[in-house]
């Protein structure tokens, strides 16, 4: 997974939050809401792999 595809999940979970809200469908909203925090669980995750990765790198003598 890359850091915009994490972005289009919250992304797209806001616009899911957005729109429930507006329309007062509270499980499109709540669904918005659990898209929106996966994405940004995503993008931590891949922002601790690249750190591991340049961790690694800098080790090993590679950057």
């Amino acid at each position: 997974m890359t850091n915009e595809e994490s972005k289009f999940d919250q992304l797209k979970g806001n616009v899911k939050e957005t729109a429930g809200n507006a329309v007062g469908d509270k499980a499109l909203e709540n669904e918005g809401k659990q898209d929106k925090a996966a994405g940004k669980v995503k993008e931590a995750v891949e922002n601790v792999k690249e750190k591991a990765t340049d961790a690694i790198d800098k080790l090993k003598g590679d950057k």
